[in-house]
């Protein structure tokens, strides 16, 4: 059972299990050896105290599996929080509701997430708040101090070994994204995600969508035809490309899947896959190895 789903069910029971909310990690899950090294850096220094990780990228590049990744491999429990939903400060922590014609305030599971030990709470889309205030109350537990004093809670203090992760999207495409407040994003640690090198993402795809590794290496090909088109470049995400390669494994063609899950003009795709004789050339390395995570 994912974290996401444990997370889910806890809404309901109003109170946080750490011992169910631990994810099962996910197989063929790839990062850059760099990350994989930076990531091993952020659990070490958890140990000394709470810590804030930023991770960056298009969309589909993975970034919210990197964090479940994370906190499978460490058998720490997770607790995900959906930011663009906020849209004034202590929203997080709870609200007043009303019953039988008098109010109470109903604790969410943020803060008690954030008071678990070892806890990795991920902070979805960061970026996204329906108002840039929203975020106001984030300060004070992101901060040296961690910890943080609301009228109907006391003071709320982050536990010892707890990460931070906050995900967001980059890119213009992202409309209503807000650039992260400077004080804000000055408490993150950064981690970078790009979209998979060509004979990487070939393996996901064959690996764990089914299809063998010629059809994959066609799907990508495809792929990165389109995304680097000059006339209208299109994002496809790893996410999508995987969609795609499961659609073929159930029987559709390569031009079947992609009308179907991206939507798109059929005759762009047309030119694309009868240029595919044209022997694509592999990019040039930087040196940074992918591993398996």
């Amino acid at each position: 059972m994912s974290g996401r789903n444990v997370i889910s069910q806890q809404k309901h029971s109003g109170r946080f299990d750490p011992g169910l909310a631990i994810p099962e990690a996910e197989a063929h899950f790839f990062l850059p050896s760099e990350v994989i090294v930076n990531l091993e850096m952020i659990a070490k220094l958890s140990e000394r105290h709470p810590v804030n990780c930023l991770v960056a990228g298009k969309q589909g590049c993975g970034k919210s599996t990197l964090v479940r990744q994370f906190a499978a491999r460490q058998r720490r429990p997770l607790a995900t929080f959906q930011v663009g939903i906020l849209s004034e400060p202590g929203q997080l922590f709870g609200e007043h509701r009303l019953k039988d014609g008098k109010t109470y305030y109903q604790e969410f599971l943020f803060p008690q997430a954030i008071q678990t030990p070892g806890c990795v709470i991920h902070l979805e889309e960061i970026n996204r708040p329906e108002h840039p205030k929203a975020l106001n109350m984030l300060f004070s537990v992101l901060a040296e101090d961690r910890r943080v004093f609301l009228d109907e809670l006391g003071e709320i203090k982050v536990a010892p070994g707890v990460v931070f992760f906050a995900t967001l999207n980059e890119g213009e495409e992202f409309v209503g994204t807000e650039m992260l407040d400077a004080a804000l994003s000055d408490r993150f640690y950064v981690t970078a995600l790009d979209y998979l090198p060509q004979e990487v993402e070939t393996k996901v795809l064959h690996l764990k969508g089914g299809v063998d590794e010629a059809t994959a290496l066609t799907i990508v090909n495809v792929a990165n035809r389109l995304r680097g088109n000059k006339h209208e470049p299109m994002i496809i995400s790893t996410r999508h490309a995987l969609m795609i390669a499961e659609m073929v494994h159930c029987g559709a063609s390569v031009k079947q899947a992609f009308i179907h899950s991206l939507q798109m003009n059929k005759n762009i795709l047309e030119t694309v896959l009868l240029s595919l004789h044209v022997e694509l050339g592999l990019k040039e390395h930087d040196g940074n190895e992918y591993q398996p995570y």
